[in-house]
């Protein structure tokens, strides 16, 4: 069937040497791109949620979570170097299964950055608005609630979109070497908590460690899992890597090396300072220092906080034009949005398109449902990857890998079995959201994609330039 028709590896690199994005990142770029986006609400709200369920044993959950997300690093890093273009498991499912699978991984991907950018937003703005009060400044509700919570708009989140927007917008390696300031300030806070904490812990709020059995170090698990969501996002870097095929898999490992241990070390701190049941999820971290009487060193992590989602947003923006830019070029989506700006050397018309489409969101848009289903598309992302890898191996045995993904096919099994153990406890209401918002997907492929998709018509991919 056609709509199964799958791109080759020389019309993938064609369209990538088209599309006239500086390569300028570095693999320590490429890192903290990965960090930004991981070490950001999570670390300073998800720790809590996961002591709740796991007590002290949510250090056992950080360690699970990691070694599943190193698995899923590992098969991302082999298909990285072997397709050196953005558009990640986009473009990976475009050449192992085809073209409806790649879209629909696609809009996956959509769904994926778009609300968590507005969710981030929107946390960024709970969060600015709450450190203004305690210096005395008060924004009335009607500029910093959306609708649904009794407000008019949420500025705050709008023009933190607006911001970051602007960067993206400009320059990627500007974009980048903010981030890299700001994930450093961002390690160098946490690492301070940690110093700070450790001096406070009381062995006995580690008892017992696991309260609720290995049923709660899982549920803990599948919480803070998604706090790793955006890792992925490292891999849509690589059309604008120097070499990405030592830079995009080392990277990912020094990513995922360093996130790993600052997770463990804030949960084997926090829930050493604070019994597990007093500890308060949406303060988490900022509340543990309070509690022991380091005032300063509370306010000094809240503005941890602050920084840490600039950044998150940062690379979730950054993901999702990408993705726009290459389902763009390859004529599935308006070929508009694939557009290269002649002085920035940015996708500017899908940077402003998603900057747009996620400061309505956060701005307007009540979050507490639609959230919940961005999970699906990551864990959807980390199976594709995983089977790709097992079918590549078999369908381009002899192709050059720079880097070999270990213990194929057993590797890329185990993280298929543990994303499906995670999906699983996904609600009802949360696959619903996903189904409708996949029809959407469906519908855009077969009236617009599908006619105008350059692999169906035999054609390559034209850039344009303003």
């Amino acid at each position: 069937m056609e709509i199964f028709k799958k791109k080759s590896i020389e019309e993938m690199l064609k369209g990538a040497e088209k599309s006239a994005l500086n390569k300028n990142l570095r693999a320590k770029d490429i890192a903290a791109l990965g960090i930004g986006a991981v070490v950001g609400v999570g670390i300073f709200v998800a720790t809590g949620e996961g002591a709740h369920l796991a007590g002290p044993a949510v250090v056992i959950s950080f360690i699970i979570a990691a070694i599943v997300a190193a698995l899923c690093g590992l098969c991302y890093s082999e298909l990285s170097t072997m397709f050196p273009v953005a558009g990640s498991t986009y473009s990976y499912a475009y050449i192992t299964f085809g073209e409806i699978v790649a879209m629909i991984i696609g809009w996956c991907l959509t769904a994926e950055y778009l609300v968590a950018c507005s969710a981030v937003a929107s946390g960024w703005s709970g969060t600015f608005v709450g450190i203004l009060k305690s210096v005395g400044l008060t924004v009335p509700k009607m500029l910093t609630t959306s609708p649904s919570n009794g407000g008019v708009v949420d500025l705050p989140a709008i023009l933190i979109v607006a911001l970051i927007t602007y960067l993206l917008y400009y320059g990627m390696q500007e974009s980048a070497k903010l981030n890299n300031v700001i994930v450093g300030i961002k390690i160098a806070i946490i690492l301070l908590f940690i110093f700070l904490g450790v001096k406070h812990i009381n062995p006995a709020n580690y008892k017992p460690f696991m309260p609720f059995g290995w049923k709660g170090v899982f549920a803990g698990t599948a919480t803070i899992f998604f706090s790793y969501i955006g890792f992925d996002a490292i891999s849509t870097a690589a059309e604008e890597a120097k070499n990405p095929k030592r830079d995009v898999p080392l990277g990912l490992i020094i990513c995922l090396s360093v996130v790993s241990l600052l997770y463990v070390g804030v949960a084997l701190v926090l829930t050493g300072i604070v019994p597990f049941k007093e500890i308060i999820s949406e303060n988490a971290v900022p509340g543990a220092l309070a509690s022991i009487g380091i005032n300063w060193g509370a306010a000094l992590i809240g503005t941890g906080a602050i920084l840490g989602m600039i950044s998150t947003l940062l690379v979730m923006l950054y993901g999702q034009v990408r993705i726009f830019m290459v389902m763009s070029r390859d004529g599935l989506l308006p070929k508009a949005l694939s557009k290269i700006h002649s002085k920035h050397k940015t996708p500017y018309i899908s940077t402003v398109l998603t900057g747009v489409i996620a400061a309505i969101i956060a701005g307007f848009l009540p979050l507490d449902v639609i959230v919940q289903f961005l999970s699906i598309g990551t864990l959807l992302s980390f199976i594709v990857v995983s089977l790709a890898v097992i079918v590549l191996r078999k369908t381009m045995p002899n192709f050059n890998r720079l880097f070999k993904c270990p213990g194929v096919p057993y590797t890329p099994i185990i993280t298929i079995i543990c994303c499906v153990a995670l999906i699983s406890r996904l609600h009802l209401i949360t696959w619903l959201a996903f189904c409708i918002w996949l029809i959407i997907g469906l519908i855009i492929y077969f009236t617009y994609g599908r006619k105008h998709s350059t692999l169906q018509n035999n054609n390559n991919s034209n850039e344009g330039v303003v």
